[in-house]
């Protein structure tokens, strides 16, 4: 017998990754699509055969409903995902899991209280490449990871949101708070955290509004572009650069140097993980093409987060982990 999902907010987010996704998943029987604007909502149910809650309320108390996404603006996960776990619903949060520690805190005591799984989508770590990389260096085959450098960059959100505009939430400073850096950088910085089990401690950061304009040709009020250094807890240097201005192909890579080695992640689009040894070895990986937004494929987040539901198990990202990378962002942010 399956169960019903409910998700918060009908964007691009929700069209592309979670309904679909939700759609395909053998255990998953309805979901109940709820958005401020109903017609969004509606539009959603049609697409995915789903149904609409027209209130929140309707939302929160239907006892079917079992699980919730919450795919609103990065100001709301706060209230959405708070308010959905103390009515005894799981919930899987998009990231950033908040606009700052203050309000990630008050999610995580809701969590607590509540004793329902909170879930953060940082989907990177589903990839078969990165599941890969992070094998071998567990494995310690190529010695201690010493530096590293990754990137993410796009055209920007306006390139494939919903509405296909500047008037886009994520270039609002009251909406989105972060820019490009809850945008694309946290799913990076989560990805580091991850692959090295470790943590950035110490934070350069050069951020700006180098291009991108709102709906009324002003400069956006939150970074469109950043680039940092960073040290870890374990003492790995690296750097990262994300971007809402990388107009061409998107980047989407990461380079681990070990000290036998070096890990390459999505430089080449036909060997997705290539290993290069100190001796003039090179290992090519062929996995999968990482998911782009013009290549949309399963990002394995629903299943993991359905898997855990049922068995009433830790979700393989947790809220703590989320924190560690939000706090990292409030790094980046403080110094721009």
């Amino acid at each position: 017998m399956g169960f019903h999902v409910g998700i918060i907010g009908c964007g691009s987010i929700t069209r592309f990754r979670h309904a679909p996704e939700y759609k395909a998943n053998p255990h998953v029987e309805e979901i109940v699509f709820y958005d401020r604007n109903v017609e969004r909502a509606n539009r959603l149910a049609e697409e995915f055969g789903g149904r609409v809650a027209e209130t929140l309320e309707d939302l929160l108390n239907d006892p079917s409903i079992i699980a919730i996404s919450d795919c609103s603006s990065n100001d709301a996960h706060h209230f959405y995902t708070t308010k959905a776990l103390l009515k005894g619903k799981h919930v899987l949060c998009e990231k950033p899991l908040a606009i700052n520690l203050q309000q990630a805190e008050e999610m995580v005591e809701a969590e607590r209280q509540s004793g329902k799984i909170l879930m953060v989508d940082h989907n990177q770590r589903f990839t078969k490449a990165h599941q890969k990389a992070k094998k071998i260096i567990e494995s310690r085959e190529l010695g201690d990871v010493l530096t590293f450098k990754t990137s993410f960059g796009h055209e920007g959100p306006e390139s494939w949101g919903v509405t296909k505009s500047n008037a886009t939430w994520f270039f609002k400073k009251e909406r989105s708070h972060s820019g490009v850096a809850g945008d694309l950088g946290i799913h990076k910085i989560d990805l580091i955290h991850w692959l090295l089990d470790d943590e950035i401690e110490d934070v350069h950061a050069f951020s700006g509004a180098l291009d991108k304009v709102d709906e009324n040709g002003n400069p956006i009020e939150v970074p469109d572009n950043v680039v940092c250094a960073f040290r870890t807890k374990k003492g790995r240097l690296g750097t990262a650069s994300f971007s809402w201005t990388y107009y061409g192909a998107e980047d989407n890579t990461t380079t681990i140097y070990c000290q036998k080695g070096i890990l390459k992640l999505y430089h080449q689009p036909d060997a997705q993980l290539i290993v290069e040894m100190n001796d003039g070895s090179v290992i090519k990986y062929e996995l999968e093409q990482i998911q782009t937004n013009d290549n949309q494929t399963s990002t394995g987040v629903i299943d993991a987060f359905v898997d855990c539901i049922i068995h009433e198990k830790a979700p393989p990202v947790t809220s703590e982990e989320a924190m560690a990378s939000l706090k990292v962002v409030e790094k980046i942010l403080a110094q721009t």
